[in-house]
């Protein structure tokens, strides 16, 4: 109730306050969202005293998605209980989601992310539910490229946890992935397209994985230096309780370095490997900034980015990015492949020091396609 109170009172009663002389209530609610240090806008204390969240209200730009939609989404975020002098430990974060967008999708899910420093552990566990309309592209001779619209009903859980090798930085863990498909075509031609199958309609996937994580990270949420390298490997198979027999081998390197006080520059590498036919939506897809999702598919990825950010002051910074990415398939190799490209720029609001926290927007081109976004955090977390 108190942290309740506290939101009604800060985004809804104070602006109709209009008396010149504050109330006493009304200066402990302002100073509550106000940093110790600098007195600017800051929601840290608000976290780490109230346990409150963050009310991220996110306008979703997605294209294949129908270009627009909103998107409520509370953080709960908490130092672990569990510190060590002079070593890095990320908070644990609480979150939910519910959102709706243009082409009607709308959809629901929850997520915790969490460390046991005294048990070397890191989990993270969600699920939801979703009633998704989004658009595949596929390319044809003669014709050129085809677009075709399906819905997905889809029920989703996940889990991962890591261990801690030694005392290292590497965590090593098992992770497992359910997801319950009904799909439904959209569009007037009366044969399935060739790249659908029937079974690609009504499925049960069940995945079990090794994963690894090497994190040297200063910030889980926007770092200014260090290197995280993430890896996994998954088998959908009978055995598994999947309808489809498959394996996907996913690696990720993200590397910051501070090239001077107020210039970080980091680099992204990423790389998607499938083995087996698994169902057409679940093909690897190029993930950049203002590419559509599910565009641009193959049974092989592979992306480099970069992205640069310059802090104006300690509060705000201005940043660019920059990125290229093949998709390949059998019939088509690396050097066949089309290339895939971005750029774009950006701000950031650091919105919780404390937990070095900043926010913002980026509006972002590729070949053929405009997106805008509202981050929270690195914009790569999301896409991760």
């Amino acid at each position: 109730m108190r942290v309740f109170c506290l939101l009604i009172v800060f985004f809804f009663v104070c602006p109709l306050l209009i008396a010149q002389e504050k109330s006493e209530a009304q200066k402990l609610t302002m100073a509550v969202f106000k940093d110790s240090l600098d007195g600017k806008f800051d929601m840290g204390d608000f976290l780490i005293s109230y346990h409150g969240f963050i009310p991220i209200v996110n306008i979703i730009t997605e294209p294949a998605l129908g270009g627009i939609g909103v998107m409520f989404t509370p953080i709960f975020i908490q130092p672990n209980k569990h510190q060590e002098i002079g070593k890095y430990t990320p908070p644990d974060i609480t979150a939910g989601a519910i959102g709706y967008t243009g082409n009607k999708s709308w959809g629901f899910g929850a997520m915790r992310i969490a460390s046991l420093p005294k048990q070397h552990l890191r989990y993270r566990v969600g699920g939801g539910y979703g009633d998704v309309n989004m658009d595949f592209f596929r390319t044809f001779p003669v014709v050129g490229e085809q677009q075709f619209a399906f819905n997905f009903n889809t029920a989703a859980f996940f889990a991962n946890v890591l261990r801690q090798v030694g005392d290292t930085d590497l965590y090593l863990g098992v992770q497992y992935l359910y997801l319950r498909n009904k799909v439904k075509p959209e569009f007037s031609q009366l044969e399935l397209p060739d790249f659908v199958d029937s079974k690609a309609l009504d499925n049960n996937l069940s995945s079990v994985g090794v994963n690894m994580q090497f994190d040297k990270r200063d910030n889980v949420f926007t770092p200014n230096k260090g290197l995280y390298i993430t890896s996994a490997f998954r088998i959908n198979a009978g055995w598994t309780g999947s309808d489809y027999d498959y394996q996907n081998w996913m690696v990720t390197g993200l590397q910051y370095v501070q090239l001077a006080e107020k210039w970080v520059s980091g680099f992204r590498f990423e790389g998607n490997f499938q083995f087996g036919d698994a169902p057409f939506y679940l093909n690897p897809g190029i993930n950049l900034r203002g590419v559509p999702m599910a565009r641009y598919q193959g049974s092989e990825t592979y992306l480099l980015e970069t992205e640069q950010r310059y802090d104006v002051t300690d509060r705000w910074s201005i940043l660019g990015f920059l990125g290229a990415a093949k998709a390949t398939t059998k019939e088509i190799s690396f050097s066949e492949a089309d290339l895939v490209y971005n750029y774009g720029t950006g701000f950031r609001y650091l919105i919780a020091r404390k937990f070095g926290i900043r926010t913002g927007i980026d509006v972002a081109w590729s070949n053929e396609d405009f997106g805008w976004y509202i981050i929270f955090g690195s914009a790569w977390n999301n896409r991760n």
